[in-house]
């Protein structure tokens, strides 16, 4: 594993993962269609003591209730996500530098996904997991 980092569209804060993903994903919710402006939004599911900002100080950003997104205070983009009571940090995919081989391994909320839009994830979920799934989902993916 090599470290991939990864920062906003202005470089004011940047970021690194020096872990293992534990998980890949895309999500459908309409929150984060609106967050993106696209039809989901992809993330690398990073474990929080492989995780660190290593220049600038994020923001708190979109509705400020968990989960929690954090954004750069300049170009408002969306860096990651914090979600409540899970063992990992959420990092926006597109942010990396290099995005290379992290394909999506499972979608959520497929129950409001576009119909033309097709992740071609090998998991697939109308609404985000049970927390006691993600267990199974981190070890078949390390497997991979």
């Amino acid at each position: 594993m090599t470290t991939r980092t990864g920062g906003c569209r202005c470089g004011q804060v940047r970021f690194a993962i020096t872990a293992p993903p534990l998980l890949t994903m895309a999500c459908h919710c309409k929150g984060c269609q609106r967050m993106t402006g696209g039809p989901y939004s992809l993330s690398v599911a990073a474990p929080p003591d492989g995780f660190a900002v290593t220049k600038g100080e994020p923001v708190i950003g979109g509705v400020g209730a968990p989960p929690i997104h954090f954004h750069c205070p300049r170009c408002m983009s969306w860096l990651f996500t914090r979600p409540q009571g899970a063992p990992f940090v959420n990092v926006r995919t597109p942010m990396l530098d290099d995005p290379s081989g992290l394909e999506p391994f499972m979608e959520t909320y497929a129950s409001a996904a576009f119909p033309w839009a097709k992740t071609g994830a090998p998991h697939s979920f109308d609404e985000f997991p049970p927390m006691e799934a993600y267990r199974a989902l981190i070890a078949e993916f390390a497997r991979r």
